[in-house]
């Protein structure tokens, strides 16, 4: 992509949000996207129950978000070496 296409593309973004009066309603079906794959990666025939695939699907995404945070330590441990 070049540098026009990028900065056209960062123009009409700000000008969309600008223009955004609830945001976290704009964004919600992407949080609830995020959220349903966690269960879907615990649970991908459907076999379980709600409340166990909700348990497993907590642990599922705080897993992921304990990986970034490993693998963000070790870049700044590389970069501090």
């Amino acid at each position: 992509m070049s540098d026009l296409h990028a900065l056209a593309g960062r123009l009409g973004a700000h000008v969309s949000w600008a223009q955004t009066e609830d945001r976290s309603a704009r964004t919600a079906p992407a949080r609830q996207a995020f959220l349903d794959r966690f269960e879907r990666q615990v649970d991908p025939d459907g076999v379980l129950s709600v409340q166990e695939r909700g348990i497993r699907a907590e642990h599922a995404r705080k897993a992921y978000f304990t990986r970034l945070a490993l693998l963000s330590a070790k870049a700044r441990r590389r970069r501090s070496a």
